[in-house]
């Protein structure tokens, strides 16, 4: 079997488990994917079957196992990239519903907007290089849609293939002005059901900008560079909540405002 039939084999196959609203399993007997690569192959199978349908042109992306322990859990070394369609981004503050998912789960990130292409540079960019091709930056929640996955049985390329589970986002307003912080060390607060906890803009990767030149550098290998006007979500600050109907969360970047959800 060629690898591009595999990957179209994959693709048919996840599209039609989130058409069933399947749970999520490892792909594996013909389905197997070997490594990234193939994954990645197959997941761009899967996000040409979706924008031909009703999700839609591409937004921009997610960055997804920012986390050293998660990424070990998952037999891959680096993070994973994934697709945000138009059709599943939301402005805060905004409603989402259990019922619209096989199980939702909240992240809590910074997410750029971009206002120049990255098309790829020798050697790669650093977060200095990508800097300059930012727009703007406003808190953000990621919805994920891990489809109630088993997550003592996970693997990278399953994940990836099956678009690192970006289930869209919820954007705040663009306030403030990103440029003059610290990006590193700008605190964070997340109000869930009014329990509080704090973090800094830099626990995903050190620094957003990091990660942000780190997707740019994969997408432009991958044939498929940021444009100007995508999002990109750089990785969330605090841990997965895994929200039930009633539940809400305000998310707060210090100097960049706020983003806020609530779940029905």
């Amino acid at each position: 079997m060629t690898e591009t039939s595999l990957a179209a084999r994959v693709a048919y196959a996840l599209a039609r488990q989130h058409m069933d609203r399947a749970r999520f399993e490892v792909l594996s007997g013909d389905l197997a994917l070997a490594d990234l690569d193939a994954a990645y192959a197959a997941q761009r199978a899967l996000i040409a079957k979706w924008e031909a349908g009703p999700r839609g042109p591409i937004a921009g992306y997610k960055i997804a196992l920012t986390s050293k322990a998660v990424q070990e859990l998952c037999g891959v070394s680096h993070p994973l990239v994934g697709a945000i369609f138009a059709s599943s981004i939301h402005r805060s503050p905004a409603t989402v519903a259990t019922a619209d998912f096989v199980r939702l789960g909240l992240e809590f990130e910074l997410c750029f907007r971009m206002g120049a292409d990255l098309p790829g540079k020798a050697g790669g960019y650093s977060a200095e290089d990508v800097r300059a091709a930012v727009d703007a930056a406003v808190p953000a929640f990621e919805l994920i849609e891990d489809r109630d996955a088993d997550y003592t049985k996970l693997e990278g390329p399953s994940l990836a293939a099956d678009n690192a589970w970006c289930g869209g986002i919820v954007l705040g307003e663009a306030t403030g002005d990103w440029r003059t912080l610290d990006l590193a060390t700008t605190p964070v607060r997340l109000d869930y059901n009014g329990a509080v906890e704090e973090a800094v803009t830099g626990a995903a990767m050190g620094n957003p900008l990091t990660a942000l030149a780190w997707v740019a550098d994969l997408l432009a290998e991958q044939d498929r560079p940021l444009r100007a006007g995508h999002w990109v979500m750089t990785g969330s600050t605090v841990k997965t909540r895994f929200p039930a109907t009633g539940d809400k969360a305000v998310y707060t970047v210090e100097g960049l405002g706020s983003v806020e959800v609530i779940v029905t």
